[in-house]
């Protein structure tokens, strides 16, 4: 078994903290990083994860902005996994608040690396964001030979910061050919399902099922989700520090539903939710996402009514992996939320 401390950065997020779960439920001892150690919404249900087999939990506040104190949260570990950055679409000021965080903190983290001189293994949380171009055709299947190099500020924010932040790594890791060099594994999850073990992980990807569950739009959209149950992200992550190629990059995707199934699936088996069954049709979507705070037009033309398909078998091949279904993990997203009262 793989020994010493493990740094997981961003370790309050949905990803992150089921990666804390996981490890700390293979007896690893693991430094969590947060934004904020006085932030209960961050840090408690982390406190509450049960430990095995000898693992321990420290938790410590870390500015991902800040070069020194990313440094200190990776001192001496042996290995880091890192999921810390901004899970956004859109934003007032994108450069700031999406490409910064993740570009300017990843550079950070590899420059703490550098200077810890400990890590022996890198695992780094990108996206389908990464590989997605803007232009792709209906039904297309992609695999990690493609990047979404078209991506811009104005109309992919988030698949900009997410290729830029790869790019860094992957930069990083190229140069240090001669050197000590860590293993590096990057893993490329689509939409994440799956309990949330905060409040704060409704914000993420389970948006989607909020605005459902809470009637924001009373009505579909015609879109399709690609999914991947958050447990299984982490365990991907987790089996990525001694496991597939060195540089390798992982697709992890379980299949796909669309809007309206994701929605008819809640409400047979919550009907007090009384989810929308009703899927608009395209040209009112358009208007729709014109005028909604959180989505745009561009976006709209690239997801509505269209079909795409990714290849994860490398990551069912390499790392083993094996896939919880869509339904599945929609479904045990919804106990935890009922349980504690969040909607």
């Amino acid at each position: 078994m793989v020994d010493g401390t493990v740094v997981v950065t961003g370790a309050s997020g949905y990803i992150g903290s089921h990666v804390v779960a996981n490890l700390l439920s293979r007896g690893r001892r693991v430094r969590a990083t947060v934004r904020d150690l006085g932030d209960p919404i961050r840090v408690d249900h982390l406190r509450n994860l049960p430990l095995t087999g000898g693992g321990g939990l420290e938790i410590v506040e870390m500015d991902l902005l800040d070069a020194a104190s990313v440094n200190d949260a990776i001192a001496g570990c042996t290995d880091l996994i890192h999921t810390a950055a901004a899970v956004r679409i859109s934003a007032k000021d994108p450069q700031r608040q999406i490409v910064d965080p993740s570009v300017i903190g990843t550079r950070n983290v590899v420059s703490a690396i550098d200077a810890a001189g400990t890590v022996e293994r890198f695992v780094h949380t990108s996206s389908t964001a990464a590989i997605r171009p803007m232009n792709w055709e209906d039904g297309q299947t992609l695999t990690t030979d493609t990047w979404a190099d078209d991506a811009t500020l104005d109309e992919n924010p988030y698949g900009l910061a997410k290729v830029l932040a790869e790019r860094v790594v992957r930069e990083w890791h190229d140069s240090l050919n001669g050197k000590v060099r860590p293993r590096m594994v990057t893993i490329h999850p689509s939409v994440v399902f799956g309990p949330p073990l905060s409040k704060i992980h409704l914000r993420g990807s389970l948006a989607f099922v909020m605005a459902l569950v809470r009637r924001d739009i009373p009505v579909v959209l015609p879109m399709q989700v690609n999914i991947v149950d958050v447990r299984d992200v982490a365990e991907a992550h987790v089996r990525a520090l001694t496991m597939g190629e060195d540089g390798g990059r992982y697709l992890t995707v379980s299949g796909d539903m669309q809007f309206k199934e994701v929605s008819q699936e809640l409400r047979k088996a919550h009907p007090q939710f009384k989810t929308p069954t009703f899927t608009l049709p395209y040209s009112a979507a358009l208007i729709v996402s014109l005028l909604h705070k959180k989505l745009s037009i561009s976006w709209a033309k690239q997801h509505l009514k269209r079909r795409l398909y990714w290849d994860a078998s490398p990551a069912e091949r390499d790392l083993g992996m094996s896939w919880r279904s869509p339904r599945d993990s929609l479904l045990d997203s919804i106990p935890p939320i009922i349980d504690n009262e969040w909607i």
